[in-house]
């Protein structure tokens, strides 16, 4: 862990870097970034098995069908300028490094998961009495939030920042806790589900933009008691001394595999949605009653956030605790992670109608119960990888779930995830992947040595576009998910160098992670009520 640690901070000597502050959204700005494609081009290209076309053409029918006969996607070069110092290896670098020490946090939980199931039947029986009394909990707790479900109705929508500008592959969410409100910035992650916040006094806590939440100048904080049930929800340092006296604050504790982690009180809160209506205008929406971590030791790689907003499955997540106000669905749209500031992502609570009836919006099945290891996390099942119109030859219990085995050979399965930047399979799958694109790409390639990702290739000889070939990933229910080559190449600038944005999952985990990076310029719908996932081709800067 030393010499890891070591690693990481000589990589970070050598690549030092200053980043463009955030700035306010400029609606005038909104087209500088939009992607290569027209609407018409993209859609097209998606719903396709065949070649995506990435660069923009001439209008017309002719320029934007896909040919039966092509396996292509022409990727866009980008010419942003640089400034000075902002050095893209960088980015990738810092982007790489988190995405592996948090698939470390994954993979553990899925291990602590597979030993789970071997427990005895009584100990079953006693666990699963547990998660009743859990989801009870949880539950009573929305039902308390039903009152407010008039005053939320319609679709209700959230900015979000690329953290592009701070060093990270994350997106932002800009919020406000507490009564007066008190404005934050936290991270949203799909990947996990206590919500957190960084609480004065901080006794040891990273760097933050902006000052700490001190709680007591809140009048709607309020911590919740040790005995009192909600405490069962929530994990503690120290299990054996959870609770001291029957007056104290719930304790808990969230820790990550490369050394992060979170301690301090279990508490509830009013937390203010910034929200973008329908109709254009700003309003603010209070949700009273939210419970969240009140972090007095948080340590970690987090970028400048104030804490994270935490949107799994699981009873404690933000959807969750809001469910009976929303219903039971939310969607995101991300933006290119390297849009200007005055373009934004967007993160909407509620059922979208625009987007539900919007044709090319496929849907593939979220898997639940039995089917995966952990509560928290959204797991889809994939049956093959397409890249340029050929499947490959990859075993389909490469993307099966399994508790049996050793713990190195257990866990597995496929997650999507926005916390997460690239695209991770494991080293079978891998392996195969990336011997395709090699074989397919005619460009000349590159040693990867300085460039993290794998394979790379010079693009100086190239005028505006490159042809690469496709990728898609074929669902177990008939779903299929192809992208635009911008979603799985990264361009490194100004070096003139393309590397494919796929990487090979840490530790020989057998799990699969979907990035935020594949993900961009699709509105993604999490349909949980009805157990699935939903994806369709937008210009996210024009949700």
């Amino acid at each position: 862990m030393v010499m890891k640690v070591s690693l990481i901070l000589v990589l970070l000597s050598i690549f030092c870097v200053t980043f463009k502050p955030y700035t306010e959204d400029d609606d005038q700005n909104y087209h500088n970034n939009d992607p290569t494609l027209t609407n018409k081009e993209f859609y097209k290209g998606a719903k396709s098995s065949e070649s995506t076309r990435l660069n923009k053409e001439e209008d017309g029918d002719d320029a934007t069908s896909a040919k039966p006969d092509k396996r292509s996607a022409k990727l866009q070069l980008r010419r942003r300028p640089i400034n000075h110092g902002n050095e893209p290896k960088t980015h990738a670098l810092d982007s790489a490094i988190r995405d592996l020490v948090r698939i470390q946090t994954l993979h553990r939980k899925i291990i602590e998961k597979k030993d789970t199931k071997s427990m005895s039947r009584k100990q079953e029986v006693k666990e699963s009495i547990t998660i009743q009394q859990q989801n009870n909990l949880a539950n009573a707790f929305v039902a308390s939030l039903e009152s407010s479900k008039g005053e939320f109705s319609g679709n209700i929508m959230a900015t979000l920042e690329s953290g592009a500008s701070l060093g990270t592959g994350e997106y932002f969410l800009d919020m406000f806790v507490g009564t007066p409100p008190k404005h934050v910035w936290l991270i949203l992650d799909t990947g996990s589900d206590l919500s957190w916040i960084q609480c004065d006094p901080c006794y040891d806590c990273f760097e933050q933009n902006g000052s700490h939440y001190y709680p007591k100048d809140s009048s709607t904080y309020r911590n919740i008691s040790c005995y009192d049930p909600r405490c069962q929800l929530v994990s503690s340092s120290d299990p054996l001394q959870h609770c001291k006296a029957e007056n104290q604050t719930c304790p808990y504790f969230y820790d990550y595999a490369d050394g992060s982690n979170t301690t301090g009180d279990f508490a509830s809160e009013t937390f203010t949605v910034n929200l973008t209506w329908p109709n254009g205008k700003e309003k603010f929406k209070q949700v009273v009653d939210v419970m969240f971590g009140c972090g007095h030791w948080n340590k970690g790689f987090f970028y400048g956030a104030s804490g994270l907003l935490g949107l799994g499955r699981g009873p404690i997540s933000f959807p969750s605790q809001i469910q009976s106000i929303y219903g039971h669905s939310f969607s995101y749209c991300l933006t290119d992670l390297f849009s200007n500031t005055s373009v934004s992502s967007k993160l909407i609570f509620g059922e979208d109608k625009e987007l539900l009836n919007n044709h090319n919006l496929n849907f593939t099945t979220l898997l639940a119960g039995e089917e995966t290891p952990d509560e928290t996390f959204y797991y889809l099942q994939i049956k093959s990888i397409m890249v340029g119109g050929e499947v490959l030859d990859i075993s389909e219990q490469t993307w099966h779930w399994s508790s049996e085995g050793a713990a190195a050979d257990a866990g597995g399965g496929t997650i999507i995830d926005s916390g997460s930047t690239l695209t991770f399979f494991p080293d079978s799958a891998y392996d195969i992947i990336k011997e395709a694109f090699e074989k397919k790409i005619k460009l000349q390639q590159i040693a990867a040595d300085d460039f993290v990702m794998s394979p790379c290739y010079n693009v100086s000889g190239a005028m505006m576009q490159v042809e690469l070939p496709d990728f898609g990933i074929h669902f177990a229910d008939g779903g299929v998910w192809n992208f635009p080559a911008e979603n799985y190449f990264y361009q490194y600038e100004p070096d003139e160098v393309i590397c494919l944005a796929i990487m090979k999952t840490p530790n020989h985990s057998h799990l699969t992670i979907i990035g935020n990076l594949l993900q961009q310029n699709f509105h993604i719908l999490y349909d949980v009520k009805r157990s699935r996932l939903g994806y369709s081709p937008r210009r996210c800067a024009e949700v």
